[in-house]
């Protein structure tokens, strides 16, 4: 089997994130019980960081908010344009200007899109990261509401 860190993460959001079973504090068993359904140990300690950074994210944005002017436009560096194609910007954009996304949590996306050992990501990767966000913090129930519909109805029709 060839999972990588992704892969253990959409495992824990399926199963303990998304209405499932409570997410175990205990790493331990938990990392039992993904060893069991056939993940790496390296990938599971990873999967672990990537979390424990969104949540180290979550604390930052309640004591340091990004204030971004409406008209203001996010230029990337050369390593983010490189994991996140034309069409994952596009995506981002658009999501962005749809509403779901404010500035804050569209860098703390994209923090967490560079935290992954990926080379380059898909927009359906960049929906599922989006989503594990917006459900980390608070008061973004409505936003993650739609960006579900977004993922599971695979609407279409952002920006490239």
């Amino acid at each position: 089997m060839k999972e990588n860190v992704f892969d253990v993460l959409m495992y824990l959001f399926e199963n303990y994130m998304d209405g499932g079973p409570e997410l175990s504090t205990d790493q331990k068993q938990l990392t039992v019980e993904l060893a069991e359904a056939g993940f790496r140990k390296g990938e599971i300690r990873k999967a672990f960081r990537w979390l424990e950074g969104l949540a180290a994210s979550r604390s930052r944005q309640e004591t340091d908010p990004v204030r971004a002017h409406p008209a203001a436009l996010r230029h990337y560096t050369g390593a983010e344009a490189r994991k996140l194609n034309a069409e994952c910007r596009g995506f981002l954009l658009f999501i962005e200007a749809s509403g779901v996304l404010d500035a804050h949590a569209r860098e703390l996306v994209i923090e967490r899109v560079m935290a992954l050992d990926l080379e380059e990501i898909s927009v359906e990767q960049l929906k599922w990261v989006l989503l594990m966000v917006l459900g980390n913090q608070t008061g973004q129930e409505h936003a993650q509401a739609l960006l579900e519909d977004l993922v599971f109805d695979g609407v279409q029709g952002y920006l490239h």
